[in-house]
């Protein structure tokens, strides 16, 4: 098990985030560029100092700032894949590997023999003599995943593991990466920011922004209930706080919707685009949830095309383009919105 209280200045940002993981379950660790995700890898891995905190794996402590305590790198039981894999360009890929473990005290002979062992795990044994430049993305990733986990770690922490590889690569990768990591049997933690890569990897996810957990769970209930704008976005939902009695949101600046959840209290709503309808003009009968706006961009993604719409209340819309063309609709053009009250998912903030 890992536990990491993990709190780090370094400029003028903060990170304070504190992170479990156990063996068997795979953590990817999700948010935007400069939200602290590497930082916070790095201080597990003790290349970075803790301000304060604490790193245990299986117990042992790894660094407890307010004891003085700090192992070095080489001592921690942590095998890390950084993300450009920072393999040694004038060594081979045997060399590569070996390298951990002639850090580590293993004899000249016996690291090659293990290193040979892993690389043919990995299905990169036919390059164990060739140098890094000579290696396909690919091929670089997996050499980098057996010089971490030749060592035995007990903890794997991997840096955007396939942020250096070409788009059209990645799917095969990731599939190949998910496999190891399959068989890796000890506490695995991936650090990313792609969603799609987190999803297909994880059994949990962590998210952090701006240097803070806003949200953990397994990758549905992560989906399916955001807490944050960041997540909204990445699911492609629409996400609105605000309070709620009696099936009635009120939200921010006067605006209020009615939902058929009777959630009461600070509650966040979430709107699918598919269920914002767009009209022309004031629909007919007597929808609960209507309002005026202003059609501000579209974006058109194959057979679907997403409306942002400004006024009282910001959303965002997704139609077909048939519709685009029925409803005449173009940047800067008023329309009207309308939601089901059965179409807002709403649970507490």
């Amino acid at each position: 098990m890992l536990t990491a209280q993990v709190a780090v200045r370094l400029g003028t940002f903060d990170l304070d985030v504190s992170i479990e993981a156990a063996p068997g379950e795979i953590v990817a660790v999700l948010g935007p560029n400069g939200a602290g995700k590497t930082t916070f890898l790095r201080a597990v891995a003790g290349l970075v100092p803790l301000a304060r905190g604490r790193v245990t794996v299986d117990e042992v402590v790894l660094e407890d700032a307010a004891r003085h305590i700090n192992l070095p790198p080489e001592r921690r039981p942590i095998g890390v894949v950084f993300q450009d894999y920072l393999l040694f360009p004038h060594l081979t890929a045997l060399e590569n590997v070996a390298f951990g473990l002639r850090a580590r005290g293993v004899t000249a002979r016996d690291s090659r023999v293990r290193a040979r062992s892993w690389l043919d795990r990995l299905g990169v044994g036919e390059y164990s003599e060739t140098k890094p430049r000579a290696l396909s993305g690919g091929q670089a990733q997996r050499v980098a995943l057996a010089r971490a986990l030749a060592t035995d770690p007990r903890l794997l922490l991997l840096d955007e593991p396939l942020a250096a590889l070409d788009a059209s690569a990645r799917g095969a990768v990731r599939r190949d990466l998910k496999r190891h990591l399959a068989s890796f049997a000890g506490i695995r933690i991936v650090i990313t920011h792609d969603p799609l890569e987190a999803v297909a990897l994880a059994d949990r996810l962590v998210i952090l922004e701006r240097g803070r957990v806003v949200q953990t769970g397994s990758p549905a209930e992560v989906t399916q209930r955001p807490r944050s704008r960041y997540v909204a976005d990445l699911v492609g939902v629409n996400l609105l706080r605000g309070t709620a009695t009696g099936g009635q949101v009120k939200l921010p600046g006067g605006a209020s919707l009615q939902s058929a959840d009777g959630v009461d209290g600070e509650v966040f709503a979430v709107i699918h685009p598919r269920a914002v309808a767009l009209h022309r003009a004031r629909p007919e009968g007597s929808p609960r949830n209507v309002w005026r706006g202003r059609a501000s961009v579209l974006d058109f993604q194959g057979d679907r095309v997403r409306v942002g719409v400004e006024g009282e209340m910001p959303i965002v819309a997704e139609v077909t383009p048939a519709a685009v063309s029925e409803l005449d609709l173009a940047e800067g053009g008023e329309v009207w919105v309308s939601v089901k009250a059965t179409e807002i998912s709403v649970y507490p903030a």
